[in-house]
């Protein structure tokens, strides 16, 4: 695969029988049988998160009746049915009963708990922003609460997956960290970037010293931020010690982006490289293409480490990620490709994450990333909100260690006709 492989070659590509990457412990075939979830969204729209999530263990990876995952949908609430006709349709057609109430979801309007895990969806839907940062307030604490209430009601737990995440603010995120602890929940929670294709195939030894690392991203600077902080911390979390924390977080523009560089944050050979990943990328001088309104985010560890995400918008339309390691001149970089065309097929990865975390009652990967990437975001945000103030992060003090859950190498996860 050259740095120039272009989308249609892409999606060709996969249909032809996969790429050959190196995928770590991706699993392969199907578990023995088909487990009940319920599902709990925000909204069900066409292309949502919940259709492009659920519709899958509906209607299978390519949402036309083709294999998938050995899950089955049980329930579902939808937060606001208003919205969801489509949702509704659906579900009636497959025999899946709506409830009014997340406790309906949760026990299939029944005295227990039937189902085997529980998918949090709450993106998507008609919710506000708040007023001085801009995040969109959506209900994931007020879902997680409400499903976990159900578990101490019945004396039941159950694991859980929540979409993107773990909160719209950092309170909400360590009280659900926290609550699952205590409650001893098999919980899991991201993005479907970690587990998208890389192209070239990239996954960095484990352990290693990493001198240098930038994430690209585009669009907006929390609901797309978030899903490149996500492929910055998978792949910086396999530094040598594993993940310490994070120390300090500014988000910052313009002049000051370039001032970041001359001071050390980040180099160009890096920056350039993480964009010549990317097929879609822009040709030019960044500094000339690159939107005003594009922040970059720069991230200081707990162990002295320094990363740096930078949403390139003007330049950039996909997600790319490039480092440079010690005793190496040449940086490493790869495309982080997500399938654009419906029904998205990196959401099938991320489903058998969850598919993964149903079975076997234990989570792929730390939740820790995730509750470190919500930390991260929620004081960019601030810092945006602030003109760039640095913001000190003792919260974020949140060792944990990566495991080998591996990356998409195919069009669908594989598993025999049905």
């Amino acid at each position: 695969m050259n740095e120039q492989l272009n989308r249609r070659g892409f999606l060709q590509s996969l249909t032809a029988g996969g790429l050959a990457l190196g995928t770590g412990n991706v699993l392969g075939g199907r578990f023995e049988r088909d487990l009940p979830v319920a599902g709990v969204v925000t909204v069900y729209k066409p292309n949502s998160h919940a259709d492009v999530i659920l519709g899958k263990i509906l209607e299978g990876y390519d949402q036309k009746g083709g294999p998938g995952p050995s899950l089955k949908l049980a329930s579902l609430y939808i937060d606001q049915p208003a919205g969801s006709q489509f949702g509704l349709d659906l579900a009636k057609r497959h025999g899946v009963p709506v409830f009014d109430t997340i406790a309906g979801g949760v026990t299939v309007g029944g005295n227990g708990i039937p189902v085997e895990g529980v998918i949090s969806i709450g993106e998507h839907g008609d919710y506000p922003d708040h007023p001085k940062t801009g995040q969109k307030q959506y209900p994931r604490r007020r879902f997680f609460d409400e499903i976990v209430a159900q578990f101490r009601r019945h004396k039941c737990v159950v694991p859980v997956f929540n979409d993107k995440h773990l909160g719209w603010n950092w309170r909400d995120a360590k009280h659900m960290y926290d609550l699952a602890r205590e409650m001893k929940v098999p919980f899991c929670a991201g993005s479907s970037i970690p587990v998208a294709w890389r192209l070239p195939s990239l996954k960095l030894p484990l352990g290693c010293q990493i001198e240098e690392a930038i994430a690209v991203g585009y669009g907006g600077s929390e609901a797309y931020g978030f899903h490149a902080l996500e492929g910055l911390q998978c792949m910086v979390e396999r530094r040598a010690g594993g993940e310490t924390g994070v120390k300090s977080v500014q988000a910052v523009k313009g002049g000051a982006i370039w001032q970041a560089e001359k001071d050390g944050w980040f180099s160009r050979a890096v920056l350039d490289a993480a964009v010549r990943a990317q097929g879609t990328a822009r040709t030019g001088d960044a500094r000339k293409l690159l939107r005003p309104d594009s922040p970059f985010y720069l991230i200081e560890y707990r162990d002295g480490f320094r990363a740096t995400l930078a949403m390139m918008n003007g330049v950039c339309r996909d997600f790319s990620f490039a480092t440079r390691l010690a005793g190496e001149q040449k940086p490493r970089a790869t495309w982080i490709k997500l399938d654009y065309t419906k029904p998205f097929g990196h959401f099938a990865w991320l489903l058998r994450g969850i598919e993964y975390l149903v079975h076997q009652r234990r989570a792929p990967y730390p939740i820790e990333r995730t509750l470190l990437t919500t930390g991260i975001l929620d004081r960019a945000m601030h810092s945006l909100a602030e003109s760039g103030r640095r913001f000190d992060t003792p919260e974020l003090a949140i060792p944990y260690q990566p495991t080998d859950w591996g990356y998409a190498h195919s069009k669908y996860p594989v598993v025999p006709a049905r």
